[in-house]
């Protein structure tokens, strides 16, 4: 699955819009290098999501088959770090 397609569907950002603006800025890194909206994410990747006050840190346990994910399970395809 694509790296904004991922963000988007699993609530990890509202709009894959938003997902493709913050790969072109440099503000999201995957396995600590910068990521284009297309890049392929596997399982166990790590996502960092950059912004102007903090920066938080995910691990991906799973890809979601569908292109929405109910927020009471992000968990299953998540897991946050730090």
């Amino acid at each position: 699955m694509r790296l904004d397609q991922f963000l988007n569907s699993s609530n990890l950002l509202k709009r894959r819009s938003i997902a493709q603006d913050m790969c072109q800025n440099g503000a999201i890194l995957l396995n600590a290098k910068p990521a284009k909206p297309a890049k392929e994410v596997k399982i166990g990747d790590v996502i960092e999501l950059k912004y102007l006050d903090k920066s938080l840190q995910y691990e991906i346990l799973a890809i979601p088959p569908t292109k929405t994910t109910p927020k009471s399970q992000i968990s299953l395809y998540l897991k946050e770090l730090q």
